[in-house]
């Protein structure tokens, strides 16, 4: 009998690969993802279910691009015959082909928009939970949550915040009563301390334990108990949860039969020793139908033929063989349909790539573009920036000409007021400014153009006794037309401030010297006076040369 039932155990087995699923979804089972109002950002189209809309749970990603969660693909398979990706039907109905068909087994788990999800900032919507965190905790949370509105578990009908769920279980639930164990009376949990029963007194009080606690003790132990495979007779070891195992026994119908295989062998040698004759024609394929048709030995009240071997050598290694194969065809079944799934993927994936290099050929262009625009707008720029330099020197020698108007003299006649005095005397003593020149004037209109050279400190025999003053004939716009060497009287003067006592020297041109001869360049060599004043009068109190750290020099030319 248990050979006829173990046979029949593994048909049942091999079948419910073929049979299709249910096609109503479990209680729980009804496909929906993460409410998208958890995030604390709006979440891309890329992490959203393409059935339920939601955050995807658990996504797969289908041979058409499109992405699921796990239980949403499940039950629309399960519910739709021939499911098309509802995606594909609203982008384009007209180009529907077989990637846009839906099956479990022709998607694929996307691993890296698991992990982009999994990354997501979300927060606990529960009303006065501030909870916030990383999608990954989040189902850690929710069955943590404080504020989490939960059913009492003792079957009540209330639904209280779980923080708040002690306090009911202690004072407001009908259902937590508590059964004493003397007189077996049922008392409500606030009752417990204050019942005392006549059985008690003058004993030692038992201990009292509560109905729902048993319940609850005897929930845990069933629900953490672990079936084991219905195989586990033949040598599987496997243990798991009732959808466990149906899940093992599903995938592993082909293991199964071996062992099957290898438990019969074992049980054929032991009949075989203890004399068993079976009929002729008995195998392993009519096995399954019933132990009646098998002989046993005489003495166990079962006839027995000596000249029938027992099971057919023959019958043994067939079977095997059939096995082997539908094991092979079975693999080589998977292994195809896993390289239909994986040919597909590497098709999404060659068109993102080529989509990619797209997008990186139009990027690469356009940085050319940009490239050459800024290269354009730098030449722009350093064009621009050599007209500027030109006009400021423009500028500059504007505005010198407009100083030089300003100061120029056209009748022979020049007053130069020399500032700072005191900084410019100390300068020319250290070497730093030696001398100081002052703007040119004329001596007409179109006249020889001239001007004065101070030092400060002296210059020549006169060097750091006395100020030496110069005069200078320069090259002028009109030298063509003057006569030549220049042979007008100088004067010079340094004033009093007070209009007492000036000082004043001259001197005329000696026409051999080459100061006096027609400039070959800007300017000629200095003439003049070079023991004009003695320095320790220029800075005598009892005169007015300087005053306010300020001195003037007058020229007078005779123009006559």
């Amino acid at each position: 009998m248990w050979l006829q039932s173990s046979l029949q155990m593994a048909e049942s087995s091999a079948r419910s690969l073929q049979d299709p699923p249910g096609s109503a979804p479990d209680e729980n089972e009804f496909p929906f993802g993460y409410p998208p109002s958890i995030c604390e950002d709006a979440p891309g189209q890329k992490f959203l279910c393409s059935s339920c809309h939601n955050i995807l749970r658990k996504a797969l990603q289908t041979l058409c691009g499109h992405r699921y969660c796990s239980a949403c693909l499940s039950w629309i398979v399960r519910n739709n015959k021939n499911a098309i990706c509802q995606k594909c039907k609203e982008e384009d109905p007209n180009t529907l082909g077989e990637e846009s068909l839906l099956a479990e087994e022709r998607a694929f788990g996307d691993a890296a928009i698991n992990k982009e999800i999994s990354e997501l900032r979300v927060h606990c919507v529960t009303l006065g939970c501030s909870w916030s965190g990383i999608m990954k905790d989040f189902e850690e949370h929710q069955s943590l949550c404080e504020y989490a509105l939960i059913p009492c578990h003792t079957g009540c009908g209330h639904v209280v915040m779980r923080r708040k769920l002690a306090d009911h279980l202690e004072n407001g639930c009908v259902n937590n009563v508590t059964v004493c164990q003397q007189c077996q009376c049922s008392l409500a949990s606030s009752e417990c301390q204050e019942h005392s029963c006549e059985g008690s007194l003058g004993k030692e009080k038992k201990p009292v334990q509560t109905e729902t606690a048993s319940k609850e003790k005897s929930h845990s132990t069933s629900s953490s108990s672990k079936e084991g495979c219905c195989f586990s007779e033949v040598g599987c070891a496997f243990r798991g949860s009732k959808e466990k195992i149906q899940e093992h026994e599903k995938s592993a119908v082909g293991a199964h039969m071996l062992l099957l295989l290898q438990h019969m062998r074992q049980l054929q040698g032991t009949l075989c020793s203890k004399g068993f004759t079976p009929r002729p024609e008995l195998s392993l394929r009519s096995a399954g139908k019933g132990t009646s048709e098998l002989q046993m030995p005489a003495g166990l009240g079962f006839s027995r033929d000596p000249e029938v071997d027992c099971f057919p050598a023959s019958s043994v290694p067939e079977d095997e063989s059939v096995l082997q194969q539908l094991v092979r065809e079975k693999v080589i079944s998977e292994l195809e349909n896993k390289l239909h799934v994986f040919e597909n993927i590497v098709a999404v994936l060659n068109k993102e790539v080529e989509s990619s290099n797209l997008e990186i050929l139009a990027f690469r262009r356009q940085s050319e573009l940009d490239q050459n625009m800024i290269r354009s707008l730098e030449l722009k720029i350093a064009e621009l920036h050599r007209c500027l330099t030109q006009k400021d020197a423009g500028l500059s020698s504007l505005h010198k000409s407009l100083l030089f108007s300003e100061q120029a003299s056209y009748d022979g006649i020049f007053l130069w007021k020399i500032t700072e005095v005191g900084r410019k005397l100390q300068d020319s003593v250290t070497g730093r400014t030696v001398s100081l020149y002052s703007p040119a004037f004329y001596t007409a209109k179109y006249g020889y153009k001239v001007c004065l050279r101070v030092y400060l400190n002296g210059d020549g025999t006169g060097k750091g006794t006395h100020m030496s003053l110069f005069f200078v004939v320069m090259k002028g716009d009109y030298d063509a037309l003057l006569p030549w060497p220049f042979r007008h009287k100088v004067t010079f003067m340094l004033l009093d401030q007070n209009n007492r006592e000036h000082i004043i020297d001259a001197f005329r041109p000696d026409l051999t010297s080459a100061s006096f001869q027609r400039p070959v360049n800007d300017m000629n060599v200095a003439s003049g006076c070079p023991l004009f004043l003695p320095l320790a009068k220029l800075q005598s109190p009892k005169h007015a040369y300087v005053r306010e750290d300020t001195l003037f020099l007058k020229c007078i030319i005779e123009t006559n």
